[in-house]
């Protein structure tokens, strides 16, 4: 890690433990009765959990030894413009949010649904602080940013291909 990125460190760990305990809210809360979770909303619910957490697995893989723990990027990053990252510029955020969204649906709970507001919050400020950083170790990743959503692809762009600056 860069010597100038240590002084980021305590930010970057103190986002990470948020999203594991918001994460861990998610799953251990009890569930709820403030909406009814008919049968098709439990298949929906757990077909976004599965699908979500094959986004995470694809796009975390796709990092390599790019990927940290923490959101900043390590010696071995290199810009992902391919595949899943083609898309979106946070997708294993997006994974996280939709499998997140499949656990507060079929839960009928309350409770989870406001820790979800508060996971999306959270992951939105976390990938902000995460690009600023992005931004000072690649030269390309402004004008990569400025075309790909961060979190939920586009559909204006689904008729075309987005660019890519990179393989990978």
């Amino acid at each position: 890690m860069p010597a100038r990125a240590r002084p980021a460190l305590p930010t970057a760990w103190l986002l990470v433990a948020g999203q594991m305990l918001l994460l861990a809210a998610l799953v251990l809360l009890p569930a709820g009765d403030a909406w009814p979770v008919p049968g098709w909303l439990r298949v929906l619910g757990v077909v976004s959990v599965a699908a979500g957490l094959v986004v995470v697995l694809v796009a975390a893989t796709a990092l390599g030894r790019g990927l940290t723990a923490v959101p900043l990027p390590n010696r071995h990053a290199v810009l992902r413009t391919g595949g899943l990252y083609r898309w979106v510029r946070h997708p294993v955020y997006s994974g996280l949010l939709l499998a997140a969204t499949g656990v507060v649906a079929v839960s009928g709970s309350a409770v989870r649904a406001g820790v979800l507001v508060a996971l999306v919050a959270l992951l939105h400020v976390k990938a902000r602080f995460e690009e600023r950083h992005l931004t000072d170790r690649f030269e390309g990743y402004a004008a990569y940013a400025a075309r790909t959503p961060r979190f939920v692809p586009s559909l204006r762009g689904a008729g075309r291909r987005p660019g890519r600056l990179t393989e990978g």
